[in-house]
């Protein structure tokens, strides 16, 4: 029998993106439905590494030690040479925090237990992925979106008031939509398998025939469980043997070890592509995650970048479906897409430096100084030489609490709220205290204070800082904290 729900947000698709998002609604009290056409979750890490502005996003998500918990650091990547004998390197460089940047090291994690992690954080606020529903069709008005669902009890409508297509480079949003996804496929073709196997320690990332796109291999250990992962270029036609056995064979070949896979827990064949969708809304539906961007897996890209499309969106929306202005949501293209632009180009070419058998990542990887200058939600109005500016990454600090007790500013920013920090002297409660926004002052005699100034903030000037951690404003306490909140 057909029925009809009435909900804020459909979620289609339950990877990273979409778990995101459901958190980051769920925790501003929005109703929505987070679908996958998939019977159970994925068990495969075709991502596996977290970046550090991804790790401070899942500290505002209340998982980071979770998360960290279940994955480990990367090891040192070992290349082989031809005589037997090896020289080892990190792969990412290895930096300890520091006050502004508590995450300077990238974390290995397989995709499969990041997202686990994630669905039991939405599982504390109530809600669960339905999977074995598939997306078949939807319309959109001026009031909302009608979707068909088709799952096991046979098919559904469902109305919502917003789509977000969160499912993958196959998109069947984006194709519904109409949406072009130009970009170029990258000419290289690879294998990845995450498989148990003997014949190698888990002290290394071990890499054979670097530089030779024929015979080249990594096998790398993957943190959190008992697999290695198998990557590495295969031909661009025919098939390839997947099975303990094929793999096996393949490894042997290339390695001239003996080197023994046991099982296969997961393995995809792929092509590499660089693309990315011309428009990432129609109307009521919206794209993120690889739905807008796809990413040869060099650098560590494209997970990161689609979590991050999800935390850019999910505030958006709770805003406008809670009264705010419905011009809010043009901004999540305009932030976004940009940004994805330029992790499409880096991971572009860090794939050409892996040609050349160079493998080695830098800061340009972390995310950490990407931003929204140029956003229509960014305004400065500040003077101030020092200290961020509006759509910069507000950087965390350690300040120190009228009672005494050290305060780090990232414990002060988690949770959706929008923060307000103000200095000044001489404590007074906030006369026009706002539903949403959480009111600081920092300076003698007040709340907080910060004598090594590390937020750069003069006396009587203010910032305004986002839900999702960049400055909105800079300014005046009379300005900021008068109009803008």
């Amino acid at each position: 029998m057909e029925e009809r729900a009435e909900i804020d947000v459909l979620i289609c698709g339950a990877g990273a993106a979409g778990l995101t998002l459901a958190i980051e609604l769920a925790r501003r009290g929005i109703a929505f439905r987070l679908i996958d056409k998939m019977d159970d979750a994925f068990r495969g890490s075709r991502g596996k590494g977290l970046q550090p502005r991804t790790l401070e996003v899942f500290e505002d998500l209340g998982i980071i030690d979770r998360i960290a918990a279940a994955g480990g650091p990367y090891p040192p990547q070992r290349e082989y040479r031809e005589d037997g004998t090896f020289a080892e390197s990190a792969i990412a460089e290895i930096e300890e925090p520091r006050t502004g940047e508590p995450y300077r090291t990238p974390l290995m994690i397989p995709q499969f237990l990041t997202e686990g992690v994630m669905r039991e954080r939405l599982a504390e606020f109530g809600h669960s992925v339905m999977f074995g529903y598939e997306l078949i069709g939807f319309e959109q008005d001026d009031e909302g979106v009608t979707a068909r669902l088709a799952g096991q009890a046979g098919e559904e409508v469902v109305r919502s008031r917003y789509l977000v297509g969160t499912d993958g480079g196959r998109s069947f949003v984006r194709h519904a939509l109409g949406i072009d996804f130009p970009g170029k496929t990258l000419g290289v073709r690879a294998l990845v398998a995450d498989v148990a196997l003997t014949g190698l320690d888990r002290d290394a990332w071990h890499r054979f025939n670097e530089g030779d796109m024929q015979r080249q291999i990594a096998i790398c250990p993957l943190a959190g469980t008992d697999l290695f992962q198998i990557q590495g270029p295969i031909p661009l036609e025919g098939d390839i043997d997947l099975s303990a056995e094929g793999l096996s064979l393949l490894v042997s070949e290339r390695t001239g070890r003996d080197i023994r896979v046991q099982s296969v827990s997961w393995a995809s064949a792929f092509n590499m592509n660089a693309r990315l969708a011309d428009r990432y809304r129609v109307g009521r539906a919206f794209l993120a995650g690889d739905a807008a961007h796809t990413h040869p897996p060099t650098g560590g890209q494209g997970l990161n970048t689609s979590v991050q499309d999800a935390y850019n969106l999910g505030w958006k929306l709770a805003t406008v479906l809670r009264g705010g202005p419905a011009s809010l949501l043009d901004s999540y293209e305009e932030e976004r897409r940009p940004i994805a632009a330029e992790m499409l180009g880096l991971a572009t070419r860090l794939l050409d430096a892996m040609k050349r058998g160079e493998t080695r990542r830098g800061r340009d990887t972390h995310q950490l100084d990407l931003g929204y200058p140029e956003s229509p939600l960014s305004y400065d109005g500040s003077t101030s030489a020092i200290g961020p500016l509006a759509g910069d990454r507000m950087p965390d600090a350690m300040l120190t609490g009228a009672a005494g007790q050290p305060r780090r500013l990232f414990d002060i920013l988690t949770g959706p709220h929008w923060t307000l920090l103000i200095s000044q002297s001489g404590y007074t409660p906030a006369a026009d205290a706002r539903e949403g926004v959480r009111v600081v002052t920092i300076g003698q005699g007040v709340e907080l204070r910060d004598p090594s100034n590390q937020l750069g903030l003069a006396d009587g000037s203010a910032l305004l800082i986002r839900p999702d951690g960049y400055v909105g404003a800079t300014g005046s306490v009379a300005k900021i904290g008068g109009s803008q909140r």
